[in-house]
């Protein structure tokens, strides 16, 4: 029952339709239309309720009217705008195309309805990707599926909170793409015009660094985007599948070219030297950009669209203005004068076009193109003719500088004969304090390059017991068993020569066999094997201990390596230990704790050095608070994290006030007694750790103790 009454009603407002197609104006499409537009031939209605569907409005033919003015223009308004027109395909196309060059247009929804009652609904929003669109273009484009000699009624509604302005083409797929490609042409020379303009300034601020060619190449390059946007380029190639953006850009396109025309003028002019009561109200168009883009991030896109509007004719009208007051003191300003008229003139075209006072045509909606594209031209001839003043300016500078210069010769050949006796007494004194200067320098270079080289030879004292203390025990291992042995193989080789002339003598062999066991039980030949086995494990061991503490020094030196080397810390403090090991005596404990540390890229030698010299100042501490009594301890961590190591090395001994610590790395303080250190160590330490760009934390307390956290990076930048 339900789809019955539904057939009944489509057939009446199809029936109905046919009526009104008959009472109302047919557009007829032939070969060569698409290249009018047809403004004056459609039926146009506002729906303020927003409420209206398709449908209903087939009954209400009545709500539309004709529409009387030269273009298709709705305004600024908050209603769903419909347009309706009636069509016969005449043209040799069995598919017509309808084009509607508007790309700024938010939302557009295309009724056909066919005279067999097929109805084709197609909906397009402003952000739709342009990959998602039957053809693949910034402009709404439609199928009208029409056989020659057929007609169709059409239905178009448009939503925008921009001026809505409608302009429209039908024909044939080939012709429109035509058409579209000749705007696209055109478009494209008014683009490459802008870049060459763009790129020409940036090159002439790389080379004279003049700020106003940086503003200006900012004003192109924002122009340049709003007619992008405009056009639908910007959602065509840039963000084609941001919504946001292609709903909104233009305003903030539009925004951002009228605050750099303010910066730009304001530098080119020098406003605030040339104008200075002119120059805040400047600020005022900015205030008025920014309050459209503030207007459009409250959801106020039509106020936004106003704003921006009134603040570009009013504030090219001010440009003009503060131009015109510097005409004939400013030569700039001439140049800026002329093109910024014809610019405002193009502004002031396209405006009032939005508002349908001049007819929408190829000419009006690309006046902003053409006065952007001649201004452009116009101001990088102003700022070339800038270069020419610079040049006549820096001339008579350097006349004026010549002048001075000359001047300046004058009264200094005239003040040499005066000074000159003076110079020569000043001499003559200075001479001598830079003797006694002299002096004092050499004796304080002598005392720095003795404590330097004390300290060398402290380090070195150091180093040198160490290696003794180590050395000393496997080599006396060695040396106690080579008295045995030698004596051992001398008996063996006495042996040997027995034997060798039993060999050779007349006695059986069973006698000469007798005689060799005898000799064996003599020499006690079994236990003289082992004996000379156990020597030479001795001898072995007491070697490889020798060449293990060889390898411990040449890791703490590294004297073969200069530069920066992947180092294993864990590594390097085994082998500072070792060659601190005699400093300990037995009664210092070490805990050690090390984590799996990665390679890092340091000066291993000098960082090995920083270590000896942090135990050696551990190993002082305990001994003053413990003397030769056992409960000393140091310990020595090390972790990691993903660009930094960490060492700690912590002793029990006495620790260190503030105001030590304050001094501590201060090159000669020492807290140790005359005789006992230069207080050049930690100093050395601190830079050495520095030139590795990392960190040294003291920690300390007075009598319990101190530890020295070292921070090092994993990479050397």
């Amino acid at each position: 029952m339900i789809n019955y009454l539904k057939n009944i009603l489509f057939s009446l407002c199809f029936l109905f339709a046919g009526f009104t197609l008959a009472a109302q104006e047919v557009i007829n499409v032939d070969n060569q239309f698409y290249k009018n537009y047809f403004s004056n031939q459609v039926f146009i209605f506002q729906d303020s309720s927003k409420s209206l569907s398709f449908l209903e409005l087939q009954n209400l033919p009545h709500l539309f009217k004709p529409n009387k003015t030269q273009e298709i223009n709705f305004g600024i308004s908050d209603n769903y705008n419909w347009v309706k027109f009636n069509i016969v395909n005449n043209s040799q196309y069995n598919k017509l195309v309808l084009n509607i060059e508007n790309p700024t247009i938010d939302n557009v929804s295309f009724f056909v309805l066919y005279n067999d009652k097929r109805i084709d609904i197609n909906n397009t929003l402003e952000a739709m990707p342009i990959n998602k669109r039957q053809y693949k273009n910034q402009f709404y484009l439609y199928d009208i599926n029409l056989n020659k000699g057929d007609s169709a009624t059409c239905y178009i509604r448009i939503y925008s909170p921009k001026e809505i302005i409608v302009p429209i083409t039908i024909g044939g797929e080939d012709q429109i793409l035509h058409q579209i490609s000749n705007f696209d042409l055109l478009s494209g020379l008014y683009y490459g015009i802008m870049l060459v303009m763009l790129l020409y300034n940036l090159f002439i601020f790389i080379t004279v660094r003049d700020k106003s060619y940086l503003f200006y190449v900012i004003y192109i390059f924002w122009v340049t985007i709003t007619q992008a946007t405009l056009q639908g380029y910007s959602h065509r190639f840039l963000w084609t599948d941001n919504v946001w953006l292609t709903n909104n850009m233009f305003y903030i396109t539009a925004a951002m070219s009228g605050i750099a025309t303010v910066f730009f003028t304001k530098s080119f002019l020098h406003s605030k030297v040339n104008i200075p009561k002119l120059d805040p109200y400047l600020n005022l168009i900015i205030a008025g950009d920014i309050l459209a883009i503030v207007f459009l991030f409250c959801g106020k896109p039509s106020y936004s669209y106003n704003t921006i509007n009134i603040n570009a004719g009013l504030g090219s009208l001010f440009v003009i203005y503060c131009a015109a007051r510097l005409f004939n003191k400013f030569r700039q300003a001439k140049f800026f004068l002329v093109s910024y008229s014809v610019f405002l003139s193009c502004v002031i075209v396209f405006v009032i076009k939005d508002y349908g006072i001049l007819p929408y045509n190829v000419y009006t909606s690309r006046s902003l193109q053409l006065g952007s594209a001649i201004e452009a031209i116009l101001l990088s001839f102003a700022l070339a003719d800038q270069i020419n003043i610079f040049r006549s300016e820096k001339e008579a500078s350097q006349a004026e500088a010549l002048k001075a210069l000359k001047e300046n010769e004058r009264i200094i050949r005239e003040q040499n004969v005066l000074l000159e006796n003076k110079v020569n007494e000043r001499t003559f004194e200075l001479k001598i304090a830079n003797t006694d200067l002299n002096a004092a320098m050499i004796e304080l270079k002598e005392a720095q390059s003795q404590l330097v080289e004390s300290e060398k030879m402290a380090s070195l004292g150091q180093l040198t017991a160490g290696i003794a203390h180590e050395i000393n025990n496997p080599i006396n291992f060695v040396t106690s068993n080579v008295k045995p042995l030698k004596r051992d193989v001398q008996i063996l080789v006495d042996a040997v020569d027995t034997i060798e002339k039993m060999v050779f003598d007349n006695s059986s062999i069973i006698d000469k066999q007798k005689n060799i066991e005898e000799l064996k039980n003599d020499i006690d030949y079994d236990y003289l094997k082992i004996e000379i086995d156990q020597l030479l494990n001795g001898i072995s061991e007491g070697a490889n201990r020798t060449a293990e503490i060889v390898k411990g020094l040449r890791i703490f030196s590294r004297l073969d390596e200069d530069d920066l080397k992947k180092a294993d810390i864990n590594e390097g403090i085994d082998s500072t230990l070792v060659i601190a090991n005699n400093l300990l005596e037995n009664n210092i404990q070490v805990e050690k704790k090390y984590s799996n540390l990665p390679f890092v890229e340091c000066y291993p030698g000098k960082l090995n050095q920083v270590f000896l010299n942090v135990i050696s100042n551990a190993v002082y501490a305990i001994k003053k608070k413990f003397g030769s009594n056992t409960g000393g301890i140091i310990s020595i961590n090390t972790k990691c994290d993903d660009n930094h190591v960490f060492i700690s090395i912590a002793d029990n001994g006495t620790g260190m006030d503030e105001l030590t610590k304050k001094k501590l790395f201060e090159p000669f303080f020492t807290t140790k007694d005359v005789g006992e250190g230069t207080g050049l160590g930690l100093s050395i330490a601190y830079n050495t750790i520095n030139k590795h760009n990392g960190q040294i934390i003291v920690n300390s307390e007075v009598g319990v103790g101190t530890e020295f956290i070292i921070k090092l990076p994993l990479i050397q930048k």
